[in-house]
């Protein structure tokens, strides 16, 4: 891994030559882009730099015990070859993480989806919380929440929900609650007190930019129709509801909540062209996949990934084995102890593998 650092100090001069050549100025995707590449490269850098003054310096106090010095001065050599060494090994740990190839869409936008699952009505209150959690761990992040569509049941429940969270690096964090999430809770309608188990599904997808793949207007195929549901009489005078279709994957996506029709494809298309660039990534992730073992962050979306108990006030991560006792906390939107867990899981079996390649 080591060799590669040289070229990632080349490639780094090319980049910032390239930022001032006026005919990149003048094209906004391609500075865009080497704006973007010189952003990531720029940390990684500056650690190679200080990894390699180190290594100069390694060389020199080395150099300077072969002479004779005096007592003090050999032991002040001594003390800085340690403390050197020591700066070395952080510094190699340090990159090594950073060698670890990053997803491309970790700085993006996501489109999450919400759906009640088994378990009727609970389900579908369930929904709801996952919802509310999401939405104040938006918050706590700085980040900011919309939602795009939703379909609410009587009792305040969700049979699915779509929303869309913007902020900084968004889908790095959330791309982990991809899967089913089981709740195990006494409902309200119980009157035998007993624990009934409900499933709610989450979708995770970056939001797709048309720099990110081609979505030709030509595969398409738009309806328009009457809204219907809550919303006033317009529901039935105005046709401003909209249904979009992808033909080649034959992806469906309906937008009603906006009374107007060019709202409603606006959202419409957001959802569409995320649903056709995670159905793409995801094909090519499943071969990748086939060959590895690594699953917690693009892991199969039916698979039961954590465990909401309310009697015991517990949640549980099954991917990672972690259990916490802080159920309250989490649903108010406490996640950043499960996130950075399996973020550092993720980054684990990714470094071992890595390392694995390099034997």
């Amino acid at each position: 891994m080591f060799d590669q650092l040289d070229s990632l100090l080349i490639r780094y001069e090319e980049v910032n030559e390239m930022l001032s050549d006026p005919s990149v100025i003048s094209d906004t995707d391609r500075l865009r882009e080497l704006t973007i590449e010189e952003a990531d490269l720029r940390p990684k850098v500056e650690k190679i730099r200080r990894f390699k003054d180190v290594e100069a310096q390694i060389t020199e106090t080395e150099e300077l015990l072969q002479e004779s010095l005096d007592a003090e001065m050999e032991q002040l050599a001594k003390d800085e070859l340690s403390e050197l060494k020591t700066e070395q090994e952080n510094l190699q740990s340090e990159i090594r993480l950073m060698m670890i190839p990053e997803d491309p869409n970790d700085g993006k936008n996501i489109i999450m989806e919400i759906r009640g699952a088994a378990g009727g009505d609970e389900a579908q209150l369930f929904a709801g919380d996952l919802l509310n959690m999401y939405t104040k761990y938006a918050d706590n992040q700085g980040w900011k929440t919309e939602v795009l569509d939703a379909n609410i049941t009587g009792i305040g429940g969700y049979k699915e929900v779509t929303l869309m969270i913007t902020g900084s690096k968004v889908y790095s964090k959330l791309k982990y609650e991809n899967g089913a999430h089981r709740v195990q809770r006494v409902p309200e309608t119980e009157s035998q007190g007993r624990v009934h188990t409900s499933t709610a599904t989450v979708v995770v997808m970056p939001e797709a930019e048309e720099i990110d793949f081609e979505l030709d207007e030509n595969d398409i195929r738009t309806d328009i129709y009457h809204a219907s549901g809550a919303g006033g009489q317009h529901v039935n005078k105005t046709a401003s509801a909209v249904r979009l279709t992808h033909i080649p994957t034959n992806t469906v996506v309906a937008m009603q909540d906006e009374r107007s029709q060019l709202k409603n494809r606006e959202k419409a298309m957001k959802v569409l062209r995320a649903r056709v660039y995670d159905k793409i990534q995801s094909e090519a992730q499943a071969e990748y996949d086939a060959d590895r073992k690594l699953k917690v962050g693009t892991g199969d979306r039916s698979e039961r990934i954590r465990t909401y108990n309310f009697p015991q006030s517990r949640v549980t991560d099954h991917r990672i084995g972690l259990t916490l006792q802080q159920l309250d906390s989490v649903l108010d939107g406490n996640l950043d102890e499960i996130v950075d867990a399996l973020i550092l899981y993720d980054q684990t079996q990714k470094l071992e593998e890595l390392n694995g390649q390099q034997v």
